[in-house]
């Protein structure tokens, strides 16, 4: 095993992992005793759940908070919360709690899954990430326990605050409320919408920025990255709230009814959750077409690397603006806060918006043949598929098997990403030591 082990490059081996994973979780799902009726899910639709799970996204095929037994939902949390943290992250602590030696191949492995640049401090990145999760999710579980001990016996308020404290803050997007109502009915509650998306945002920002930002008082600087990411990320929870709170302002079906204080929690609450996580304080089918398109693209740029968030990631679509800025300015160097971004960085975020953006684009158009949907609903759920959101306009549980099939590889390489998927596939990324001669053509 260890020889096999060792002709396997990281990319693969990721690839691998969440592979089996979704296989395992997919078989226990299709057992008696994980759902209500005592007869399993259907593999198709087992499939389907435990890769939503695995990949923190939240769509769903049947109803969580009613199909599944209270161990069928264990299984669901147990798939959110190794996919959140990443296989690799879970196995590491395992072996760091059994006292046994990281070697290079694992450290190498804890690079590749949380995409980070260098190869120093791999172990103590770790046991950050473990740290950070164990504080966020148990301080969200006990407020959100508190909260719904108001509305329900306190066992059953522990159950909830523990569920969702780690689906939203592994920004998974998976409820329990059952009825498919996610959050609808706190959509005015200020203790339930601030709770999560403060739980969001942290998941969705990056171990690496959480870390940055807990040190700041003593280092007194900030990495490139970091400013990078917390500002982009203010900015578009910004804007996204001002406009869906402009667009759905009078609408009926959505914020129409509500006070001033419930449009403004269900505006940043949409807007947080849209980038990153699938729970919804509004109905996502009723709002007008505009404000579902904006959503759409903010769940195909997502959260922030590092993260437990999906999408093409804040520091790709900021550095592809920057090129673009940099080209119409006649400009030859990408900057931000007069810091320089690398020629190859700019590529890889071309390479990962074209890639993602063929990937949509291609499913959007089979889904649109195979399944019985407007080409908004097909489109607003294939990129909360790569997104890792999980929103959804309802398309999801009406789903043909062909469809749950594609959309369940969708969130497979969105979780995964899909140059990670293309390095897995590649069997020869040598670096050629030559340049082939300057060709001339026409741009634009």
């Amino acid at each position: 095993m260890k020889k096999i082990a060792s002709l396997i490059n990281p990319p693969q081996l990721i690839v691998l992992g969440f592979g089996v994973l979704i296989l395992f979780g997919a078989l226990l799902l299709t057992l008696p005793i994980s759902t209500t009726d005592g007869q399993g899910l259907p593999f198709v639709d087992a499939l389907f759940t435990a890769t939503s799970a695995t990949c923190v996204i939240g769509l769903v095929v049947v109803d969580t908070g009613t199909t599944f037994t209270v161990f069928g939902q264990l299984v669901i949390l147990s798939l959110i919360q190794i996919g959140g943290l990443g296989f690799m992250t879970v196995a590491t602590l395992f072996a760091i709690l059994l006292g046994r030696k990281i070697s290079l191949r694992q450290r190498l492995l804890i690079q590749e899954s949380m995409n980070q640049i260098s190869l120093e401090g791999m172990v103590r990145l770790v046991r950050k990430v473990i740290l950070f999760t164990l504080v966020f999710e148990g301080i969200g579980a006990i407020l959100l326990t508190l909260r719904w001990s108001f509305d329900t016996d306190w066992e059953h308020a522990i159950y909830l605050g523990i569920f969702h404290s780690i689906s939203s803050f592994n920004n998974a997007g998976f409820d329990i409320m059952g009825d498919f109502k996610s959050m609808t009915d706190y959509v005015s509650d200020p203790v339930v919408n601030i709770v999560i998306m403060i739980l969001v945002i942290a998941g969705g920002l990056g171990f690496i920025v959480i870390a940055e930002l807990m040190e700041f008082n003593r280092k007194h600087r900030l990495s490139l990255h970091t400013k990078i990411v917390v500002s982009t990320s203010a900015i578009l929870i910004l804007l996204g709230a001002l406009v869906i709170f402009a667009i759905e302002f009078n609408n009926p079906k959505t914020m129409g009814p509500l006070d001033w204080m419930g449009k403004v929690l269900s505006a940043f609450f949409q807007s947080v959750v849209s980038r990153t996580e699938g729970m919804n304080s509004l109905p996502i089918g009723d709002m007008h077409q505009s404000s579902l398109f904006f959503i759409i693209l903010l769940m195909f740029i997502g959260a922030s690397p590092g993260s437990t968030g999906g999408g093409i990631k804040t520091t790709t679509f900021v550095t592809l603006l920057g090129a673009v800025w940099a080209m119409i300015k006649g400009q030859g160097d990408v900057v931000f806060f007069r810091q320089r971004i690398g020629e190859s960085k700019v590529y890889k975020a071309l390479t990962i918006v074209v890639a993602a953006m063929m990937l949509v684009i291609t499913v959007t158009m089979i889904l649109s043949i195979t399944e019985k949907a407007d080409f908004l609903t097909v489109l607003f759920e294939t990129t909360s598929a790569f997104g890792t959101v999980g929103l959804s306009m309802g398309l999801t549980p009406n789903l043909t098997i062909f469809g749950k099939l594609l959309l369940s590889f969708v969130m497979f390489a969105g979780r995964v990403g899909p140059l990670t998927i293309a390095f897995a596939l590649s069997w020869d990324r040598k670096k050629k030591h030559y340049r082939n001669p300057e060709g001339k053509i026409i741009i634009g």
